[in-house]
């Protein structure tokens, strides 16, 4: 694929006149939430032109980190080799806890693809103001990704800073929304899953104070409402034209509709099925083209991209990419994706750490009953909410399915206390509070001991 040119780069990041200002304190009142109250959403207007988001070349996908093919690139990327010796079994994996704080800059470099040396000596905020130099988009990608790797993106004590979501929106190869679009999702009032949203934000990072003082529920909701309108329509646009239903753009004048998709959903049959889908991690070929519907956890999935964005729009626009593009498999049916997530962390614990796995294993611990949060929401479960923003500047950066990855990591930090412990569910319920760049460090040792095969099926189970 020829490289894009710099002409292109401004689509992924803001314009080089834009000027990056501090982010708005919580008392900020935003013209966007003066549209309306979420609370009113059942009374608005009816739109009747459906939003069109636009959608870049394909020139400008990620370079080969996002491209879902299991490829000897991506595989560079993570400093794996094809010719590596594969781990001992027997070997002790308390050596991963330092075993990856020795990799050096240049060694990284050498492994990862080929980075723009111009680009190498910018700041991430003035690469991201500024575009790639010279045109060269592939390799200033690659710097950026050196950089979040090496030096993180630059925040204070509340993980706050004013080029993290740009750095998501690039990674994310987001589309550019024009704001207006999603101003008419929010618009067309509640959503069919309205009801399931409301029953779920104000449960959203309930203990954590720098979230609730920054992201009001109504904001929450409202983004959430607007995705629900979205996969709604993707889902109405695939179906058959013959078995298509109008949906009234106002949920106050669809009575009927609301209350036959919540019988239909508490039906026996409907919830026998849910079970056998959710009881295996093959999940159903059948599904796998739909785009999915909300699903519970999409709340806490939107809280870290609400506090980190400087409005509902940025927020929307890198949600949408995550949850249809990246992870579509943890919205899809009965969240096939997330169970085969699920039974890769065993998979890999086993390979990394066979005595920690047997041990949990005989006392009945899979990662089903207790890593099914930390799958769904990418660690966002897990407090503190700063740590959990500098966690996804690397699964961004790299890939949202090395969170499997990184969630066998915590159990390896965890090893000593699990292993100590006759109840390690207790100290499963919850995981200790996030360490991302121990976690990093961990998970980038645990990463050359797993086999090709395994690594293809975590780059692949979120489709």
């Amino acid at each position: 694929m020829p490289s894009p040119t710099r002409d292109s780069f401004p689509s992924l990041a803001p314009p080089m006149t834009t000027q990056l200002h501090p982010p708005p304190s919580p008392r900020t009142h935003r013209t966007l939430r003066k549209l309306q109250s979420a609370h009113n959403l059942g009374a608005a207007a009816r739109i009747t032109s459906q939003p069109q988001l636009s959608n870049l070349s394909s020139q400008l996908r990620l370079h080969d980190m996002h491209s879902r093919d299991v490829s000897p690139t991506r595989r560079q990327a993570l400093n794996r080799s094809p010719q590596r010796h594969r781990a001992n079994s027997d070997a002790t994996p308390q050596h991963l806890l330092g075993a990856s704080s020795s990799i050096s800059l240049a060694s990284k470099r050498t492994a990862l693809s080929r980075t723009s040396a111009a680009a190498d000596t910018m700041s991430l905020d003035r690469l991201i103001r500024e575009g790639p130099p010279d045109g060269d988009l592939g390799g200033a990608l690659e710097s950026m990704r050196i950089k979040v790797l090496d030096q993180g993106i630059k925040s204070d004590s509340d993980g706050m800073s004013m080029s993290r979501i740009y750095a998501w929106l690039i990674f994310l190869n987001a589309p550019i929304l024009p704001t207006d679009s999603y101003i008419r999702l929010v618009h067309r009032g509640a959503s069919p899953a309205y009801s399931k949203i409301r029953n779920d934000t104000f449960r959203t990072l309930t203990t954590d104070p720098l979230f609730r003082r920054r992201v009001s529920e109504a904001s929450l909701i409202r983004l959430l409402n607007a995705i629900a309108w979205q996969l709604h329509d993707t889902n109405e646009e695939r179906r058959p034209s013959s078995s298509r239903q109008s949906l009234p753009a106002s949920s106050g004048a669809s009575p009927s509709r609301s209350d036959l998709s919540q019988g239909m959903a508490s039906s026996p049959a409907a919830k026998n099925r849910a079970r056998a889908l959710t009881l295996t991690t093959e999940g159903s070929e059948a599904n796998a083209s739909e785009p999915g519907t909300y699903v519970q956890g999409m709340n806490v999935l939107a809280a870290p991209l609400l506090y980190a964005a400087r409005s509902e729009a940025e927020a929307f626009a890198a949600f949408q990419q995550l949850v249809i593009k990246e992870c579509p498999g943890y919205i899809r049916g009965a969240m096939d994706g997330v169970h085969r997530g699920l039974a890769l962390v065993d998979k890999a614990l086993a390979i990394v750490d066979p005595k920690l796995s047997l041990y949990l294993t005989s006392k009945g611990l899979t990662a089903e009953i207790y890593a099914f949060p930390s799958v769904l929401t990418l660690c966002a479960c897990t407090p503190p909410l700063p740590e959990v923003l500098r966690l996804w500047d690397f699964l961004f950066a790299y890939g949202p399915h090395l969170n499997i990855l990184c969630i066998v990591a915590q159990l390896v930090m965890m090893r000593n206390d699990l292993l100590g412990s006759t109840s390690p569910n207790k100290l499963l319920r919850s995981f200790p509070p996030l360490h991302a760049d121990q976690i990093k460090r961990t998970a980038l040792a645990i990463i050359k001991m797993i086999p090709d095969d395994l690594h293809d099926e975590i780059v692949n189970h979120s489709l």
